[in-house]
């Protein structure tokens, strides 16, 4: 810990500057033997008091251990211990932590080699259980997320897979959360950050996407088709019960024909008797007569 060994260092050097000041003040009215013992005293006495003070981060706590046994819980801030029987093996981390883990080629429910990266944020609560209840905590919740990830692949399918990464994160926030809750650790999120499958398979995917891109498009133009169908059906019904309109229908559609740049329509002579046009010589002195029309409304060149 840097504060801590600085405050330590620190407060060494002025116990022992004060020893010094002291021993030297006295070497008028004392004895060699007296300065020299009021020297050697500020040595030890600063080593010990360098020794028995401590400082904690706000952040971080302290697992003191007297002859051996679990003692207290220090910090934030400064304390005391009673060095050679106290010791602080561990400065514990209360702040939420990151760690990034991985599984590679595993496969998955569908027998898939699939490559996995997920980021895991987890919080110590019981610095007293991380402590003393697990050795290295930060590695042992590492290996239980990387044994964890493995097992919710093999129990997944590549498309769950793929397509529930939310799903995919809650579960494994679940089990993790499980396997360390008795260590004092709780897991606050699991993120997935990407899922690799291997090129071939994605390219077959591709194709297999495209296919029923494809597939949609057809049954969606067949549809519409079966729609039209169905309007035309429902117009002929229209028309058979009312001529008249289905005869003044036919005359507009002729007349729209005639108005375009086309000089030649060709219509069936069923079609022609069933609008009483007469001949085909009356039908084509009917064209002559729009072409006229139109000629003489179009604006001088």
């Amino acid at each position: 810990m840097k504060n801590n060994s600085f405050f330590s260092a620190l407060l060494f050097i002025v116990i022992l500057a004060a020893g010094i000041v002291l021993a030297y003040s006295m070497k008028d009215t004392a004895t060699s033997g007296t300065t020299t013992a009021v020297g050697i005293g500020s040595f030890l006495l600063a080593l010990i008091a360098a020794s028995a003070t401590k400082v904690a981060d706000q952040w971080n706590r302290a697992i003191v251990l007297r002859l051996g046994k679990f003692h207290r819980l220090r910090g934030p801030g400064l304390f005391f211990i009673i060095p050679v029987i106290d010791a602080v093996p561990y400065w514990i981390d209360i702040r939420v932590i990151t760690t990034t883990f991985k599984a590679e080629r595993t496969l998955t429910r569908d027998t898939v080699p699939v490559d996995v990266d997920a980021v895991l944020f987890w919080k110590v609560i019981d610095p007293k259980k991380a402590a003393l209840d697990v050795a290295e905590y930060q590695s042992a919740i590492s290996w239980a997320s990387q044994t964890a990830l493995r097992d919710v692949i093999g129990k997944t399918m590549l498309s769950d897979m793929l397509e529930g990464r939310d799903k995919m994160s809650i579960l494994l926030q679940k089990i993790i959360d499980e396997r360390t809750e008795p260590w004092g650790i709780t897991v606050i999120s699991v993120e997935v950050k990407d899922v690799l499958i291997p090129s071939g398979l994605e390219d077959a995917m591709s194709m297999q996407a495209q296919a029923e891109r494809e597939r949609q498009a057809r049954v969606i133009l067949g549809d519409s088709e079966r729609q039209v169908a169905q309007k035309f059906e429902e117009a002929a019904q229209t028309y058979a019960d009312n001529p008249t309109a289905f005869h003044l229908r036919a005359m507009n559609m002729l007349y729209e024909g005639l108005k375009t740049n086309a000089t030649i329509i060709v219509v069936p002579s069923t079609a022609v008797e069933t609008m009483q046009l007469g001949s085909v010589a009356g039908l084509t002195a009917l064209t002559k007569e729009l072409a006229k029309e139109k000629s003489q409304n179009q604006p001088p060149a």
